[in-house]
Protein backbone atom coordinates (compact mmCIF):
# COMPACT_ATOMS: atom_id res chain seq x y z
CA UNK A 1 0.00 0.00 0.00
CA UNK A 2 1.75 3.55 -1.00
CA UNK A 3 2.74 5.31 1.94
CA UNK A 4 0.36 8.52 2.16
CA UNK A 5 2.02 11.85 0.84
CA UNK A 6 3.35 13.89 3.97
CA UNK A 7 1.27 17.48 4.56
CA UNK A 8 2.50 20.32 2.82
CA UNK A 9 4.73 22.95 4.80
CA UNK A 10 2.53 25.88 5.96
CA UNK A 11 4.56 29.18 4.45
CA UNK A 12 6.62 30.52 6.42
CA UNK A 13 5.44 33.52 7.96
CA UNK A 14 5.64 36.72 6.86
CA UNK A 15 7.97 39.30 8.67
CA UNK A 16 6.20 42.23 11.11
CA UNK A 17 6.07 45.44 9.29
CA UNK A 18 8.19 47.78 10.11
CA UNK A 19 6.63 50.61 12.01
CA UNK A 20 6.35 54.12 10.71
CA UNK A 21 8.93 55.29 13.86
CA UNK A 22 11.03 52.91 12.60
CA UNK A 23 10.99 53.41 9.28
CA UNK A 24 11.79 57.49 9.79
CA UNK A 25 14.48 56.22 12.19
CA UNK A 26 15.93 54.25 9.40
CA UNK A 27 16.25 57.27 6.81
CA UNK A 28 16.80 60.03 9.75
CA UNK A 29 20.02 61.98 9.42
CA UNK A 30 21.51 63.85 12.56
CA UNK A 31 20.89 67.48 11.72
CA UNK A 32 23.56 67.88 14.63
CA UNK A 33 26.48 65.82 12.82
CA UNK A 34 28.57 68.93 12.15
CA UNK A 35 29.04 69.73 15.64
CA UNK A 36 32.40 68.10 16.07
CA UNK A 37 33.48 69.08 13.25
CA UNK A 38 32.51 73.25 14.40
CA UNK A 39 34.22 72.33 17.67
CA UNK A 40 37.68 71.29 16.36
CA UNK A 41 37.87 73.88 14.13
CA UNK A 42 36.75 76.59 17.31
CA UNK A 43 39.57 74.67 19.13
CA UNK A 44 41.91 74.81 16.06
CA UNK A 45 41.74 78.66 15.94
CA UNK A 46 41.95 79.33 19.75
CA UNK A 47 45.38 77.03 19.82
CA UNK A 48 46.90 79.26 16.73
CA UNK A 49 45.81 82.25 18.49
CA UNK A 50 47.74 81.10 21.55
CA UNK A 51 50.75 79.82 19.52
CA UNK A 52 50.74 83.39 17.85
CA UNK A 53 50.37 85.27 21.41
CA UNK A 54 52.90 82.96 22.69
CA UNK A 55 55.49 84.01 20.28
CA UNK A 56 54.47 87.67 20.63
CA UNK A 57 55.41 87.09 24.27
CA UNK A 58 58.52 85.46 23.51
CA UNK A 59 59.66 88.54 21.67
CA UNK A 60 58.94 90.35 25.08
CA UNK A 61 60.22 88.64 27.33
CA UNK A 62 64.10 88.07 25.20
CA UNK A 63 64.34 91.70 24.95
CA UNK A 64 62.97 92.51 28.74
CA UNK A 65 65.54 89.84 29.46
CA UNK A 66 68.42 91.72 27.60
CA UNK A 67 69.78 95.29 28.19
CA UNK A 68 68.79 96.96 25.18
CA UNK A 69 65.55 98.55 24.39
CA UNK A 70 62.06 97.39 24.60
CA UNK A 71 60.32 98.09 21.32
CA UNK A 72 57.78 94.51 21.47
CA UNK A 73 54.39 94.58 23.35
CA UNK A 74 53.88 92.43 26.02
CA UNK A 75 50.51 90.38 24.97
CA UNK A 76 47.51 90.91 27.41
CA UNK A 77 46.30 87.15 26.67
CA UNK A 78 49.44 85.18 27.40
CA UNK A 79 47.64 85.47 31.33
CA UNK A 80 45.52 83.04 30.30
CA UNK A 81 48.46 80.81 31.12
CA UNK A 82 48.62 82.00 34.30
CA UNK A 83 45.45 80.61 36.43
CA UNK A 84 46.89 80.88 40.24
CA UNK A 85 47.87 84.21 39.65
CA UNK A 86 44.31 84.68 38.67
CA UNK A 87 42.72 83.06 41.52
CA UNK A 88 45.19 85.39 43.55
CA UNK A 89 43.81 88.78 41.85
CA UNK A 90 40.20 87.08 42.29
CA UNK A 91 41.33 86.74 46.29
CA UNK A 92 42.78 90.29 46.22
CA UNK A 93 39.67 92.19 44.41
CA UNK A 94 37.20 90.20 46.75
CA UNK A 95 38.91 91.47 49.72
CA UNK A 96 39.74 94.90 48.47
CA UNK A 97 37.95 95.87 45.37
CA UNK A 98 41.08 96.60 43.84
CA UNK A 99 41.10 94.78 40.25
CA UNK A 100 44.44 93.18 39.58
CA UNK A 101 46.72 95.76 37.82
CA UNK A 102 49.70 93.15 37.37
CA UNK A 103 47.59 90.28 35.63
CA UNK A 104 44.40 91.89 34.86
CA UNK A 105 43.30 89.80 31.65
CA UNK A 106 44.20 86.53 33.67
CA UNK A 107 41.25 87.94 36.20
CA UNK A 108 39.02 89.19 33.20
CA UNK A 109 39.66 85.21 31.56
CA UNK A 110 38.86 83.47 34.94
CA UNK A 111 35.52 85.42 35.63
CA UNK A 112 34.79 85.30 31.90
CA UNK A 113 35.11 80.94 31.92
CA UNK A 114 33.18 80.83 35.24
CA UNK A 115 30.26 83.42 33.61
CA UNK A 116 30.08 80.91 30.71
CA UNK A 117 29.62 77.52 33.00
CA UNK A 118 27.31 79.62 34.95
CA UNK A 119 25.37 79.53 31.33
CA UNK A 120 26.52 76.66 29.23
CA UNK A 121 28.12 74.46 31.49
CA UNK A 122 32.03 73.22 31.30
CA UNK A 123 31.77 74.58 27.89
CA UNK A 124 35.02 76.18 28.24
CA UNK A 125 36.81 72.97 28.39
CA UNK A 126 35.12 71.71 25.20
CA UNK A 127 34.89 74.51 22.83
CA UNK A 128 38.20 76.73 23.89
CA UNK A 129 40.33 75.06 26.72
CA UNK A 130 44.04 74.60 24.53
CA UNK A 131 44.72 71.46 27.13
CA UNK A 132 41.27 70.05 25.98
CA UNK A 133 41.73 70.64 22.59
CA UNK A 134 45.20 68.78 22.99
CA UNK A 135 43.46 66.24 24.89
CA UNK A 136 41.61 65.91 22.00
CA UNK A 137 44.17 64.87 19.47
CA UNK A 138 45.48 62.30 21.87
CA UNK A 139 42.43 60.88 21.87
CA UNK A 140 41.84 61.09 17.72
CA UNK A 141 45.44 59.22 17.55
CA UNK A 142 44.49 56.52 20.27
CA UNK A 143 41.23 55.76 18.20
CA UNK A 144 43.22 55.51 15.04
CA UNK A 145 45.80 53.10 16.64
CA UNK A 146 45.27 51.69 20.05
CA UNK A 147 41.70 51.09 19.87
CA UNK A 148 40.43 50.87 16.38
CA UNK A 149 37.26 48.66 17.56
CA UNK A 150 36.11 50.48 20.79
CA UNK A 151 38.39 52.70 23.43
CA UNK A 152 38.34 50.29 26.91
CA UNK A 153 35.59 52.13 29.28
CA UNK A 154 37.41 52.63 33.07
CA UNK A 155 35.24 50.67 35.47
CA UNK A 156 32.61 52.93 37.13
CA UNK A 157 34.40 52.17 40.75
CA UNK A 158 37.83 53.12 39.73
CA UNK A 159 36.18 56.42 37.73
CA UNK A 160 34.56 57.82 40.43
CA UNK A 161 37.41 58.12 43.13
CA UNK A 162 40.11 59.25 40.65
CA UNK A 163 37.40 61.85 39.47
CA UNK A 164 38.01 63.43 42.60
CA UNK A 165 41.56 64.04 42.64
CA UNK A 166 40.70 67.36 40.77
CA UNK A 167 38.75 68.17 43.16
CA UNK A 168 41.35 67.90 46.07
CA UNK A 169 43.55 69.72 44.24
CA UNK A 170 40.85 72.06 43.71
CA UNK A 171 40.32 72.33 47.33
CA UNK A 172 43.86 72.70 47.98
CA UNK A 173 44.34 75.98 46.19
CA UNK A 174 41.25 77.76 47.17
CA UNK A 175 42.36 76.95 50.93
CA UNK A 176 45.43 78.06 50.71
CA UNK A 177 44.23 81.66 48.52
CA UNK A 178 41.25 82.09 50.62
CA UNK A 179 41.87 81.36 54.15
CA UNK A 180 45.58 80.60 54.69
CA UNK A 181 46.92 83.79 52.78
CA UNK A 182 45.85 86.79 54.56
CA UNK A 183 44.24 90.27 51.98
CA UNK A 184 47.89 91.56 52.65
CA UNK A 185 49.87 88.88 52.40
CA UNK A 186 48.25 88.15 48.91
CA UNK A 187 48.86 92.09 47.99
CA UNK A 188 52.45 91.64 48.38
CA UNK A 189 52.62 88.41 46.50
CA UNK A 190 50.60 89.84 43.58
CA UNK A 191 52.69 92.63 43.46
CA UNK A 192 56.23 90.73 44.00
CA UNK A 193 58.90 90.03 41.66
CA UNK A 194 57.72 86.23 41.10
CA UNK A 195 54.16 87.07 39.87
CA UNK A 196 55.77 89.80 37.97
CA UNK A 197 57.90 87.15 35.99
CA UNK A 198 55.52 84.37 36.11
CA UNK A 199 54.61 84.18 32.73
CA UNK A 200 58.30 84.34 31.96
CA UNK A 201 59.19 81.86 33.84
CA UNK A 202 56.53 79.78 32.49
CA UNK A 203 58.37 79.72 28.96
CA UNK A 204 61.70 79.30 30.39
CA UNK A 205 59.83 75.57 31.12
CA UNK A 206 58.93 75.06 27.87
CA UNK A 207 61.97 76.20 26.28
CA UNK A 208 64.04 74.21 28.61
CA UNK A 209 62.10 71.73 29.89
CA UNK A 210 63.39 69.46 32.83
CA UNK A 211 63.57 65.91 32.88
CA UNK A 212 61.32 65.74 35.63
CA UNK A 213 58.99 67.93 33.29
CA UNK A 214 59.42 66.08 30.11
CA UNK A 215 58.35 62.79 32.00
CA UNK A 216 55.47 63.55 33.45
CA UNK A 217 54.55 65.28 30.50
CA UNK A 218 55.30 61.94 28.85
CA UNK A 219 53.39 60.31 31.63
CA UNK A 220 50.42 62.17 31.18
CA UNK A 221 50.55 61.45 27.11
CA UNK A 222 51.01 57.75 27.48
CA UNK A 223 47.88 57.34 30.01
CA UNK A 224 45.47 59.71 27.59
CA UNK A 225 45.94 56.64 25.08
CA UNK A 226 44.65 54.81 27.61
CA UNK A 227 41.83 56.70 29.36
CA UNK A 228 39.91 59.40 27.63
CA UNK A 229 41.31 62.63 28.52
CA UNK A 230 42.77 62.01 31.63
CA UNK A 231 43.99 65.22 32.78
CA UNK A 232 40.80 66.89 32.43
CA UNK A 233 38.97 64.37 34.09
CA UNK A 234 41.38 63.21 36.59
CA UNK A 235 43.49 65.75 37.69
CA UNK A 236 42.56 69.49 36.44
CA UNK A 237 41.62 71.98 39.37
CA UNK A 238 40.10 74.40 36.67
CA UNK A 239 37.68 72.47 35.30
CA UNK A 240 36.99 71.35 38.51
CA UNK A 241 36.18 74.71 39.46
CA UNK A 242 34.10 75.58 36.02
CA UNK A 243 32.64 71.49 37.07
CA UNK A 244 31.03 73.46 40.77
CA UNK A 245 29.80 76.01 38.62
CA UNK A 246 27.97 74.17 36.09
CA UNK A 247 25.74 73.08 38.55
CA UNK A 248 23.84 76.35 38.54
CA UNK A 249 23.80 76.26 34.17
CA UNK A 250 20.22 76.13 33.33
CA UNK A 251 21.23 74.29 29.95
CA UNK A 252 21.55 70.41 30.12
CA UNK A 253 21.65 67.63 27.47
CA UNK A 254 17.87 65.72 27.82
CA UNK A 255 16.86 62.44 26.52
CA UNK A 256 14.01 61.03 25.76
CA UNK A 257 13.44 57.65 26.75
CA UNK A 258 10.39 57.35 24.54
CA UNK A 259 12.48 58.08 21.46
CA UNK A 260 15.13 56.12 22.67
CA UNK A 261 16.44 52.90 20.89
CA UNK A 262 19.36 52.12 23.18
CA UNK A 263 22.12 52.22 20.61
CA UNK A 264 24.24 53.86 23.74
CA UNK A 265 26.10 55.60 20.68
CA UNK A 266 25.48 58.81 23.22
CA UNK A 267 27.60 56.93 25.82
CA UNK A 268 30.67 55.83 23.67
CA UNK A 269 31.40 58.98 22.04
CA UNK A 270 31.20 61.01 25.46
CA UNK A 271 34.66 61.83 26.55
CA UNK A 272 34.29 61.61 30.08
CA UNK A 273 32.47 58.21 29.65
CA UNK A 274 28.95 59.31 31.23
CA UNK A 275 26.50 57.26 30.97
CA UNK A 276 24.00 59.21 28.59
CA UNK A 277 21.86 56.71 27.88
CA UNK A 278 20.60 55.78 30.94
CA UNK A 279 19.88 59.68 32.06
CA UNK A 280 17.08 62.09 31.86
CA UNK A 281 19.32 64.86 32.02
CA UNK A 282 23.12 65.23 32.05
CA UNK A 283 23.61 66.95 35.05
CA UNK A 284 27.05 65.46 36.12
CA UNK A 285 29.67 68.28 36.80
CA UNK A 286 31.71 65.68 34.17
CA UNK A 287 29.64 67.22 31.35
CA UNK A 288 32.05 69.41 29.42
CA UNK A 289 28.84 70.74 27.13
CA UNK A 290 31.01 68.82 24.15
CA UNK A 291 28.07 67.59 22.83
CA UNK A 292 29.71 64.63 21.04
CA UNK A 293 26.53 62.71 22.29
CA UNK A 294 23.94 64.81 20.19
CA UNK A 295 25.93 64.28 17.49
CA UNK A 296 26.45 60.64 17.43
CA UNK A 297 22.76 60.36 18.65
CA UNK A 298 20.97 57.85 15.79
CA UNK A 299 17.03 58.26 16.78
CA UNK A 300 15.45 61.47 16.32
CA UNK A 301 14.79 63.65 18.92
CA UNK A 302 16.24 61.62 21.65
CA UNK A 303 18.48 63.84 22.49
CA UNK A 304 17.92 67.61 22.28
CA UNK A 305 19.40 70.51 24.96
CA UNK A 306 17.19 72.15 27.22
CA UNK A 307 16.51 74.31 30.17
CA UNK A 308 14.36 72.90 32.96
CA UNK A 309 10.78 72.65 32.36
CA UNK A 310 11.21 74.10 28.64
CA UNK A 311 11.15 72.96 24.93
CA UNK A 312 14.10 71.95 23.17
CA UNK A 313 16.99 74.36 22.08
CA UNK A 314 19.15 74.13 19.32
CA UNK A 315 22.29 72.74 20.56
CA UNK A 316 24.33 75.59 19.10
CA UNK A 317 23.43 77.92 21.46
CA UNK A 318 25.60 76.21 23.87
CA UNK A 319 28.86 77.18 22.12
CA UNK A 320 27.48 80.49 21.34
CA UNK A 321 26.96 81.46 24.22
CA UNK A 322 30.59 79.91 25.11
CA UNK A 323 32.38 81.80 21.95
CA UNK A 324 30.19 85.00 22.73
CA UNK A 325 30.67 85.28 26.04
CA UNK A 326 33.94 85.22 26.34
CA UNK A 327 34.64 87.62 23.30
CA UNK A 328 32.13 89.83 25.12
CA UNK A 329 34.53 89.66 27.98
CA UNK A 330 37.56 90.70 26.17
CA UNK A 331 35.42 93.74 24.41
CA UNK A 332 34.18 95.24 27.31
CA UNK A 333 37.77 94.39 29.64
CA UNK A 334 39.60 95.91 26.80
CA UNK A 335 36.94 99.08 25.74
CA UNK A 336 36.85 100.04 30.25
CA UNK A 337 40.79 99.48 30.57
CA UNK A 338 40.49 96.06 32.62
CA UNK A 339 42.85 94.02 29.97
CA UNK A 340 46.25 96.01 29.75
CA UNK A 341 48.49 95.64 32.57
CA UNK A 342 49.96 98.44 34.21
CA UNK A 343 53.17 97.46 34.95
CA UNK A 344 55.58 98.90 32.74
CA UNK A 345 58.50 97.26 30.63
CA UNK A 346 61.25 98.45 32.80
CA UNK A 347 59.26 97.21 35.98
CA UNK A 348 59.23 93.30 34.29
CA UNK A 349 62.81 94.16 33.69
CA UNK A 350 63.51 94.78 37.36
CA UNK A 351 61.27 91.38 38.37
CA UNK A 352 63.17 89.33 35.48
CA UNK A 353 66.42 90.43 37.09
CA UNK A 354 65.51 89.86 40.87
CA UNK A 355 64.23 86.03 40.12
CA UNK A 356 67.17 85.51 37.95
CA UNK A 357 66.17 85.75 34.03
CA UNK A 358 68.37 87.88 32.12
CA UNK A 359 71.11 90.00 33.13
Amino acid sequence: MPEAAAPAAAPAAAPPSPSPSQVAAARWRNPWRALPRVRAAVQGAYLAFLLLVGWQFARFADQVAGDGPITAARPPAVEAFLPIAALLGLRRWLATGQWDEVHPAGLVILLAALGVSLLARKGFCSWVCPVGTLSRAVEWVGRRTLWRRRWPAVPRWLDWPLSGLKYLLLAFFVLTVFSSMPAAAVTQFVRGPYNLAADAKMLELFRSPSATFLAVLGGLVAGSLLVKHLWCRWLCPYGALLGVASLLSPLSVRRDPEACHDCRACTRACPAEIQVHTKLRVLSTECTGCLSCVAACTSPDCLSVTRKGAAGLSPWLLPALVVGGLLAAWAVAAATGFWQTGVSAETFRWAYRIIGIGG
